[in-house]
């Protein structure tokens, strides 16, 4: 039920609904709008599935950078922080992780080397996870309550859904406690209460067939990397189910070394995702970091073969392919044609329909003989994991007649077949059917007859050609993704349906308000507010609060947003002339002071120039009389107002407010300080005049020696006197 009425959502529609939710939560505590994100799916999802998680993503408004798995999220968080990677060309460290979630079980082994990282192979188990685990623990307190308490939990779900969550604590203090551990509901069904007890030994019997199969995906993803024990480096486990010991036991013991936990086992996935999302945005300067992530699942290609009668297909990328990638087609058609994209080893897949879609590829002609065209196909599995027929193009052959050049060289041509080439380099396809492999056996017959010719009398020119590459449309059928019309109404739907979240919350916060208010004032009425209202005024408000409490449960329990707006003015009506009481005799006593501590200031700066201090003998005597005047004047309002206000009840409203007080210090303010700042004029000391005399007699005088002894010529007697030095002024 959906605003009263029966409505049928989607999954891609629910989905959405979780993402707005994420979108609005983020944009909350971010303070900013939110547009762009990195979401991360298990790594065995299928290609529709991917589709309806990105029609999601748009249906929330968010434009999703790339679809990441899980596994890859997990490597990023570990990888990018570590600085003692090798080197590019020296051999790769190899890291297993191993991801214990809530829903599924999964695990990936990596290649890492300073600023990259590669997915060598994934393995994952979709049915073990922490809730498999929950659900046998319900499913034996379930039998334990029907035999104990006679009760049925499933036929009630509220009941189920308390059990689930008590299960889920047990099972966590299971974790780091081995003996019995209760299991206490309150008022479980029925108003009884149930009881039960169990210890991590009996948990263990009762999940035997769950921990058997938590060694197969990794004996998997070992055969199919071919790799030993030893060559890895480390194994890093991570997901809330990983805490379990019987789980970490059998990793352990199947590597036979112990597990590292250096990653937050909650957060490490949403980590990788934050990071990715940094990576690929310009707002953020992070470290390069190369990922190359693998295609979980074989992906094949099926035509209608035009030299055979019936199917032909083709393995365009085999299990663990590397990802990002594409590859080129080759085929020789007279028609249209159409590829069908599958699955091609449906036992692998954790859904039964293998089928990713049809693609058709459109206007494919004859050549101008009559034989049948190049047509060169682009297929590709991008960043998000997902597999399309991205472009296809004809190659025309044109002849060219005699003493015409022409006017496409054999560069340009390369250069238009190189545009529909392989992301990476290292692997080449195999051709579409069994006409491509005739033509490369005729050029290359082609190719040795040029080479015999070389010895043989020169014979007739051939033709020159010149080749034209022509785009062709691609209709696509992709298997379960919404078409345009109905993901455009899906968007608006979503977005009609945040606008009445919208006005429910604000009707549910008008609500709350009014009931809020209503236990403030009704516990502050016999409590800080009772002083300031009178017995009479008191009875009548707490008489109407109580009448808006019973009918905010009984008629006021669904009313539109205005209708709370309103009651909640008319009891504030009541209450706000109270509290502006109370609140004026908590603050109007620190008002009065700092009024008081002003005066005082200025009357003391008064006093002192009446006393002939220098600091203040270069104030104005008429605007210091003046100044004396403001600080009595103001001296003498404080205390009337004071003695008026002592002798006020304070039932009644105040004499004299804080804001006029405030306005009283401001005035005082502005009349008294510019006079009583006012800065001394400053005195220039008078100029000292410097006189210069010159030598005396004429003679030229020499300055004389500090030390007279050390200027006695060799020889000398201490006591023969020395010839007089002429006086001389020294500056």
């Amino acid at each position: 039920m959906y605003m009263e009425e029966e409505r049928v959502f989607s999954i891609e529609q629910v989905t959405g609904m979780l993402l707005t939710k994420l979108k609005e939560t983020a944009e909350s505590a971010m303070k900013k709008p939110v547009v762009d994100c990195v979401i991360s799916v298990p790594s065995y999802f299928t290609d529709p599935e991917r589709r309806s998680v990105m029609d999601a993503a748009q249906i929330a408004g968010l434009n999703c950078l790339r679809l990441m798995n899980d596994s890859t999220a997990v490597t990023l968080a570990y990888g990018i922080y570590k600085q003692d990677l090798p080197a590019p060309e020296e051999k790769p460290r190899i890291v297993l992780f191993v991801d214990v979630g809530h829903s599924g079980y999964q695990v990936s082994v990596c290649a890492f080397n300073k600023g990259k990282l590669k997915i060598l192979a994934t393995a994952f188990d979709p049915e073990l996870g922490g809730k498999s685990f929950d659900n046998i623990l319900v499913n034996h307190f379930c039998e334990e309550f029907g035999k104990k308490y006679k009760l049925d939990v499933k036929t009630k779900p509220r009941a189920l859904v308390r059990l689930y969550q008590e299960c889920e604590k047990l099972k966590r203090l299971m974790s780091a406690n081995s003996s019995d551990l209760p299991l206490n509901i309150e008022c479980f069904m029925n108003d009884i209460d149930v009881s039960g007890k169990l210890n991590r030994g009996q948990f263990e019997e009762m999940c035997a067939g769950l921990l058997a199969k938590v060694e197969g995906p990794l004996r998997s993803v070992m055969e199919q990397t071919k790799l030993k024990k030893e060559d890895i480096y480390a194994v890093e486990i991570v997901g809330g189910a990983s805490r379990m010991p019987a789980i970490k036991e059998r990793i352990g013991k199947f590597f036979g070394k112990e597990l590292s936990t250096t990653l937050n086992a909650d957060e490490a996935v949403a980590r990788g995702c934050a990071l990715q999302c940094a990576i690929l945005s310009p707002a953020f300067k992070v470290r390069e970091f190369s990922i190359t992530d693998v295609v979980p699942y074989s992906i094949s290609l099926k035509w209608n073969s035009a030299a055979e009668e019936g199917l032909s297909d083709c393995e365009v990328f085999p299990k663990n392919h590397a990802a990002p990638f594409s590859k080129v087609l080759t085929f020789f058609r007279k028609e249209p044609f159409t590829l069908e994209g599958y699955y091609n080893n449906k036992k692998e897949l954790p859904c039964p329909n293998s089928a990713i879609g049809q693609f058709l590829v459109k206007n494919v002609v004859p050549q101008a003989s009559g034989e049948s065209a190049k047509v060169k196909v682009k297929v590709r599995v991008n960043i998000h994991g997902m597999f399309s027929v991205s472009s296809a193009s004809l190659v025309e052959v044109i002849k060219v007649p005699e003493g015409e050049e022409s006017t496409e060289n054999d560069q340009t041509v390369n250069e238009e077949e190189n545009k529909m080439q392989m992301d990476h380099e290292d692997q080449k396809l195999p051709t579409g059917d069994s006409e491509d492999k005739k033509t490369e056996a005729e050029e290359m017959e082609t190719t040795e007859d040029d080479k015999q010719g070389k010895n043989q009398p020169p014979q007739a020119k051939k033709p020159k050609v010149k080749t034209k590459t022509v785009e062709l449309p691609i209709e696509n059928k992709l298997h379960w993704q919404l078409s345009t019309d109905v993901l455009n109404l899906c968007v608006e739907n979503e977005g009609k349906m945040i606008m009445q979240d919208k006005l429910e919350k604000e009707r549910n916060d008008a609500k709350n308000y009014v009931e809020e208010y209503v236990y403030e004032m009704r516990n502050k009425l016999h409590g800080i507010l009772e002083k300031f209202v009178n017995e009479a005024d008191r009875d009548t408000f707490s008489l109407k609060l109580e009448d808006t409490e019973s009918w905010l449960y009984e008629d006021g329990e669904d009313q539109q947003k205005q209708v709370y707006i309103d009651k909640l003015g008319d009891l504030k009506q009541m209450g706000q002339p109270i509290c502006e009481r109370y609140m004026e005799a908590n603050e109007r006593p620190k008002a009065f002071e700092e009024l008081g501590r002003q005066i005082q200031v200025y009357m003391k700066i008064v006093e002192a120039y009446n006393a002939k201090d220098e600091l203040y003998d270069h104030l104005d005597e008429l605007e210091v009389t003046g100044v004396d005047k403001q600080v009595k004047d103001a001296m003498v309002w404080m205390s009337s107002k004071m003695n008026q206000q002592n002798n006020q009840d304070l039932t009644l409203d105040p004499v004299v407010k804080i804001g006029e007080i405030h306005a009283k210090i401001k005035e005082l303010y502005s009349a008294c300080n510019p006079v009583l700042s006012k800065p001394k004029p400053k005195v220039e000391p008078p100029k000292e005049e410097k006189t210069e005399n010159g030598p005396v007699n004429g003679q030229e005088g020499t300055e004389e020696p500090c030390n007279s002894d050390k200027a006695k010529p060799a020889g000398t007697e201490q006591g023969t006197p020395e010839k007089k030095q002429p006086e001389m002024d020294v500056e």
